[in-house]
């Protein structure tokens, strides 16, 4: 077991997931309302429970891959969601993953690495490589603040410091605060599509 896979499976069997908010995230099931075309191949990195997956699944959407690092809360999604494929559940490292989609939705995923350059630059370069010609980069990510303490998951930052990575490989076409999210979180997080031109 990695490093990264312990810390995150440990997490979860000391239900330490105050991020999960046990339904799909607002600002992205605005989004999914809004896709038309049933037959996209999505991807869910970093997935955890995977509120959005089940909610895209039970929309008609059949392409749609389940990651995580850690089985833990792959097991869970699939007793909640037993007629979702297992085939599409993912259990792997994501800078590991190869695959092409037209549609990666990001959950804050950007914000459970460990915020060093390196890491962030890899994040960006592995979603380029995953996105197929045209696909696009959707997601929320968190506008907190980044602290210098590296045991405080997730991990912040503004949207001038996320621009400033994601436009490196990716082309924006929307990042902004988001408008609908629930209340707790109103004023700390950012939507944004970005896409691979």
């Amino acid at each position: 077991m990695d490093t990264e896979e312990h810390y995150w499976t440990q997490r979860y069997q000391e239900e330490r997931t105050g991020w999960d908010v046990g339904y799909p995230s607002t600002p992205l099931k605005a989004y999914i309302d809004q896709v038309a075309d049933k037959d996209l191949d999505i991807l869910i990195p970093g997935a955890g429970n995977a509120y959005e997956a089940a909610y895209l699944w039970q929309q008609g959407f059949k392409n749609v891959y389940v990651l995580d690092i850690s089985p833990n809360p792959l097991n869970a999604f699939h007793k909640r969601n037993p007629d979702f494929p297992t085939s599409q559940l993912l259990c792997t490292n994501f800078f590991k993953h190869q695959g092409q989609y037209d549609l990666i939705l990001e959950q804050t995923f950007f914000c459970s690495f460990v915020p060093t350059d390196e890491n962030r630059l890899r994040y960006v370069k592995q979603m380029r490589a995953l996105l197929k010609p045209e696909g696009k980069l959707v997601g929320v990510w968190f506008d907190i603040p980044l602290t210098k303490d590296l045991e405080k998951r997730p991990f912040g930052g503004d949207q001038e410091l996320y621009e400033n990575y994601l436009t490196k490989r990716l082309t924006k076409v929307v990042f902004e605060p988001c408008y609908n999210s629930i209340p707790p979180r109103h004023g700390k997080e950012l939507f944004g599509i970005f896409k691979k031109t």
